[in-house]
């Protein structure tokens, strides 16, 4: 009988246990082909022959796009004056004083050399060393929400501390504004003008969509210290296109900022005579003023660094290309080889190769729950 029940208590505990048994909990992940990593891939093998062919291609494609690069580069033709010096008089010791003394004239004249035929158009640059436009109080010192909109004109907040004066709104305000460049020039070839055209100098999106046409100065080189160029109250904003260009801060502390175009070819061996006001103050930080007239070619200005970063990468990979060539015919390797593995090579690494195995085998455990 206890046998008995025992047998009936047995077998129905294991119905019963079955029934109400928990569910085991498994770390293993939902099976996919792309978290197992079992989706159709490229895996190219980098032979020797694969690695040199792909050298060589880049070396073929890159060098002769860095002579044609150079070569364009070399073709632009540039005249640059530094002015900043030679346009103080002689006799003047303080030139932080003459260039702030609104009575001294400030006329200057250079004369200036054509080495080489230049073609029309001629661009003209001014450029500025050691200005720091990219200092953050004074790009941020500016309101392109007055400069768009005429009923923004008070919305000075972010123009400090170039945004009121004489208790009234500055439009356009800020420091950027304010210190716009303000040096003028004009030349002569064989006693005949050459007319500068200043039209389409700056970016056509920021004449339509920064600078509004409704929007005029107004206050504005009112206060009692006077940054640069003075602006004409008629024309509106997106007319005034050297306060355009003078607003599209630069990056660097060197920069260039054009001026104008010539349309007028000019031939080698020509005199140019440059009739230049120096009002912009650079003495007061140590800066450098230039005049630069260039041409330009399909590449733009003249600028080596494009095609010697290709020639040199080419040639980089020319000479990794012939280094690597030179290695595989003096010691060849042989594909697939186990003789170059770790733990061939040092005996001691056949151990390392057997607690590698014990771990994975280990970790598979756990995936699959036995663990």
């Amino acid at each position: 009988m206890s046998s008995g029940q025992e047998a009936g208590s047995s077998s129905g505990g294991s119905g019963d246990g079955g029934a109400a048994a928990p569910r085991r909990n498994t770390r293993k992940p939902k099976y996919s082909k792309f978290t197992q990593q079992e989706l159709p891939a490229c895996k190219p093998i980098l032979t020797p022959k694969w690695v040199i062919s792909v050298f060589v291609l880049v070396g073929v494609i890159f060098v002769p796009i860095g002579l044609v690069s150079l070569k364009a580069s070399r073709k632009v033709v540039e005249i640059v004056d530094r002015y900043d010096d030679a346009c103080v008089p002689a006799n003047t010791t303080d030139k932080l004083a003459y260039i702030q003394n609104p009575t001294i004239s400030k006329n200057c004249r250079r004369t200036l050399k054509v080495p080489k035929d230049m073609d029309a158009p001629i661009f003209v640059y001014y450029q500025l060393d050691n200005f720091y436009q990219n200092h953050r109080r004074y790009v941020k010192s500016r309101s392109d929400a007055q400069l768009r909109d005429p009923k923004k004109a008070n919305d000075t907040s972010t123009c400090d501390p170039e945004g009121t004066a004489n208790g009234m709104a500055i439009v356009p305000c800020g420091l950027i504004a304010w210190s716009i460049f303000n040096d003028t020039y004009g030349f002569v070839r064989n006693s005949k003008n050459l007319p500068v055209d200043k039209k389409d100098i700056s970016w056509k999106s920021d004449r339509e969509h920064k600078f509004g046409r409704d929007v005029f100065p107004k206050n504005f080189q009112n206060g009692s210290l006077i940054g640069g160029k003075t602006l004409d109250p008629n024309k509106s904003l997106s007319e005034q296109e050297d306060l355009i260009v003078w607003m599209r801060t630069a990056a660097l502390p060197t920069f260039r900022k054009l001026y104008g175009r010539i349309h007028t070819d000019l031939k080698k061996g020509d005199t140019i005579t440059v009739t230049l006001e120096n009002n912009y103050n650079t003495y007061s930080f140590s800066g450098k003023k230039k005049l630069v007239l260039s041409t330009s070619t399909w590449l733009g200005g003249k600028n080596d660094f494009l095609g010697l970063a290709y020639l040199s990468v080419g040639g980089l990979c020319f000479f990794l290309a012939f280094a690597f060539t030179l290695l595989y015919l003096i010691k060849p390797r042989k594909m697939g080889d186990n003789n170059y593995l770790s733990w061939n090579r040092n005996p001691a690494g056949r151990h390392s190769e057997q607690v590698i195995a014990e771990i994975s085998a280990f970790r598979d455990n756990i995936l699959i729950g036995k663990v």
